[in-house]
């Protein structure tokens, strides 16, 4: 099997993974790959991550057009602005997730970083998480407000639509898709409670435990 077919078969494999769990409902999401003849793999426009077929997910060249399979998601833009400024990312995932679009609509977040730090595993997978203001979802706008924030993020929360996540792997974008989404489920359970949060101290400390454990 050649290393695009794997990636293919890992991109429907981790999709269904995602649906099968509630992390993304109907046709909504999209995950992307870099290739090893520097293109990139999609997932189609209307797909549903959960009933992928690897043979029709979308190929695009090393310049961004579209070679093979289905019509590529409408937020291809988005991540191609994120692949621009990230050169260590080789996936992207951006999923509409329940919980992190809910506080993702919160006015009380802060836009420069909306999580807090209230596990190890978040701080260590995610990190600061800024938040990007409603932009319509395909538009060109979105992408460039995406890339203002990619250069020195992994990962954003859209306003009103969910979270983008880079990875050094596909397996590490999703698990830190779903470590963000987990985090925001724990962030709406605390709300109005006297919750304790990691110190920054601690966060350095994690920092300086794990290296190779933080996001690229």
């Amino acid at each position: 099997m050649s290393p695009e077919s794997k990636q293919r078969d890992a991109i429907a494999l981790l999709g269904k993974s995602m649906f099968d769990r509630g992390l993304t409902v109907g046709s909504s999401g999209n995950i992307s790959v870099r290739t090893e003849d520097g293109g990139w793999l999609m997932t189609p426009t209307g797909s549903c991550l959960g009933r992928l077929d690897p043979a029709r997910i979308s190929k695009l060249d090393a310049a961004g057009a579209h070679i093979a399979g289905d019509k590529p998601t409408v937020e291809t833009f988005l991540h191609m602005a994120v692949y621009e400024e990230r050169e260590a990312a080789q996936a992207i995932v951006h999923l509409h997730s329940t919980h992190s679009v809910a506080v993702s609509c919160l006015k009380e977040v802060d836009p420069t970083n909306v999580l807090p730090p209230i596990t190890a595993y978040y701080a260590l997978k995610v990190g600061v998480l800024p938040l990007v203001p409603y932009i319509p979802p395909g538009s060109l706008d979105l992408a460039r407000a995406v890339k203002e924030l990619a250069g020195k993020h992994h990962a954003v929360l859209l306003a009103n639509h969910g979270p983008v996540v880079a990875g050094k792997s596909l397996e590490d974008a999703v698990y830190a898709t779903e470590e963000l989404e987990e985090t925001a489920k724990l962030y709406l359970m605390l709300r109005g409670q006297d919750a304790r949060f990691l110190t920054s101290e601690q966060m350095d400390d994690l920092r300086e435990r794990y290296p190779d454990k933080l996001g690229i």
